[in-house]
């Protein structure tokens, strides 16, 4: 009877270490999968200039001093240039602040400007030469809007 009761022992004790190492890889499969699903940042884009030369696509993320916007800018033409417009209400005086990136060589470029607290977000992609957009632009895209 002692021999059934120590194999028993062994049993439970090879089970246990069974069942945790399987929560332990559950645990952090899960915390895998939640890191590539970050509910703190959005995805946008792509968005096309008028023409289809420029192509805009980026990320908005949250952090603790408000929210960045960034992500690539392409110029597929090879002659003039890819214009992105990045335009945000603030939420701290509810004006309209504009913010423009532009890229002349052929390839993709990238971008990063930090918005802060913000209420709505938008981008739009243009052609144009080194010092201004010249036309060709696509609508006003929402990338982001607060609680929506």
């Amino acid at each position: 009877m002692c021999l059934e009761l120590l194999s028993m022992r062994t049993g439970l004790r090879v089970l246990l270490g069974l069942t945790a190492a399987a929560a332990l890889t559950l645990g952090g499969s899960t915390t895998a999968s939640a890191a590539t699903a970050d509910p703190s940042v959005w995805r946008w884009g792509p968005i096309y200039s008028g023409d289809g030369h420029a192509e805009a696509r980026g990320k908005v993320a949250a952090g603790q001093s408000g929210f960045v916007v960034y992500g690539t800018l392409e110029d597929t033409r090879g002659s003039g240039c890819s214009w992105v417009h990045v335009r945000y209400l603030s939420a701290q005086n509810g004006r309209w602040h504009t913010a423009s990136y532009y890229n002349c060589v052929p390839g993709k470029g990238s971008f990063r400007k930090n918005v802060g607290g913000v209420l709505q977000i938008k981008a739009k992609a243009c052609r144009g030469n080194s010092s201004r957009p010249t036309g060709w632009c696509s609508r006003w895209k929402t990338i982001y809007t607060q609680g929506g």
